[in-house]
């Protein structure tokens, strides 16, 4: 009985619109029983917002299923010195970062941490420079440069941060195996007896073979046929769509 660990956008849903299929193989898999972990690197959303998200198109999943990058976030840094951080992003990341025991604040920080915000400004800029100018640590919860329409994601919010301080994040997201390490602990999985779907050869597939796991690209999102000889790595198995698959 394999572990599965699914990508949501592109091989589950098109913006909230069902990709036709994924549904009939989400609902199969928790069936057979399989341990099932549902990844995103969004780390706007909590688990049960992304399972109001999935219910609205047909998808019924448990909320324990959900894990984001914001909880790999705070799984990250439980295992770090410092419990202060200055926290660029939405509710569901300082949730996450309170439930592990941290303090959201922007006096003397221990960290930086930026996620997706629509409401980043030139004072966040500064703020988080200069605080990691002085040596807070600075932790992104993706490298995701833009979502669905060009919407600006984390990667591009940190790059005026990085321009400024000469220093790079620490991304916890895909194609990072640090999210993927985090999403197993949460299931008790192991990596050899894990799968990995998703729809982008650079985070999905790449994140899975840096962590050893058995890779399976869908084509229904971003990462074409074409685009597989792109890469110097493979993935293990290709379908047109979640719907088709038929190795788990």
């Amino acid at each position: 009985m394999k572990n599965i660990i699914c990508d949501i956008d592109g091989v589950l849903l098109h913006d909230n619109k069902l990709i036709p299929g994924s549904d009939t193989f989400i609902h199969r898999v928790l069936e057979q029983g399989n341990p099932l972990v549902i990844l995103t690197n969004y780390p706007v959303q909590t688990g049960k917002d992304l399972q109001n998200r999935l219910g609205a198109a047909g998808i019924n999943v448990p909320e324990s299923c959900f894990y984001t990058s914001a909880m790999a976030t705070a799984d990250f840094l439980k295992h770090q010195q410092g419990n202060k951080a200055y926290v660029i992003g939405e509710g569901a990341l300082t949730h996450e970062l309170y439930n592990a025991g941290f303090t959201i604040t922007d006096i003397n920080p221990d960290f930086v941490i930026v996620g997706e915000t629509r409401s980043f400004n030139w004072d966040m800029i500064h703020k988080a420079s200069g605080f990691i100018a002085n040596g807070a640590r600075f932790i992104a919860t993706n490298p995701d440069t833009h979502g669905p329409a060009y919407s600006p994601a984390c990667g591009a919010l940190c790059s005026p941060i990085e321009r400024i301080t000469g220093k790079k994040p620490f991304y916890v997201g895909k194609p990072s195996s640090w999210i993927i390490r985090s999403a197993l602990n949460h299931i008790k999985g192991h990596s050899e007896n894990t799968v990995i779907i998703g729809d982008n050869m650079r985070t999905d597939i790449l994140a899975g073979f840096q962590a050893g796991l058995e890779t399976i690209l869908v084509t229904s999102g971003v990462s074409q046929m074409g685009d597989i000889d792109k890469e110097p790595f493979r993935p293990n198995h290709v379908f047109k769509c979640a719907g088709d698959i038929d190795v788990v």
